[in-house]
Parts: structure tokens; sequence; C-alpha cells
């Protein structure tokens, strides 16, 4: 196990009640600076979650209409599948 420096010790210890380890306006920067990470991360993955599911939902329509012989209805699921992928974001389906 890795030795303890003096500091740590004191730390620890509860020595080191008094010692200052980082302002309050450093703590409050490096807060608001974590919090805005996150919040990036789960934007872009809840983006992300949105254009699988749909894409998801594209092809079980998709699936739909190939089980319908030709008319009008395999024809409305078809587009109904094009419409669902093409909307911004989901890859198109041909």
């Amino acid at each position: 196990m890795a030795e303890l420096s003096d500091f740590q010790r004191k730390i620890l210890l509860g020595q080191g009640a008094n010692v200052t380890l980082f302002t309050q306006k450093e703590f409050d920067d490096a807060l608001n600076k974590a919090k805005a990470e996150i919040m990036a991360i789960a934007i872009e993955a809840s983006k992300q979650a949105v254009v699988i599911e749909r894409q998801a939902c594209a092809e079980v329509v998709q699936a739909l209409s190939e089980q319908e012989d030709e008319g009008e209805v395999a024809t409305a699921l078809r587009n109904a599948a094009m419409a669902v992928a093409n909307r911004r974001g989901a890859p198109v389906i041909q």
C-alpha cells in the first residue's frame, strides 16, 4: 500500500479542518463546468436515442408492408416507413 503524505494524513485524521483546499469560486466554477458537460452528454445521448427509435419504428412498418400483398395497404405502409425514417436525423430507407 502506498505511503500517505503528511497532508493526506492530516485530512484523513481530521486535523486539516481549517485547511482550504480550494476557494468557493473555484468550486462553483468546477461544478458549473461539470453540470454543463453532463447536460451536453445527456442531450447528445437523447438525440441518438430518438434517431435509433425512429429507425426501429420505420423498420417495423417496413416489415409489415412486406407482409402485405401489393395494393393500397402495402403502399401506405411503405410510405409510412419512409416518412418516419426520413424525418430529420434518421437514415433513409429505400
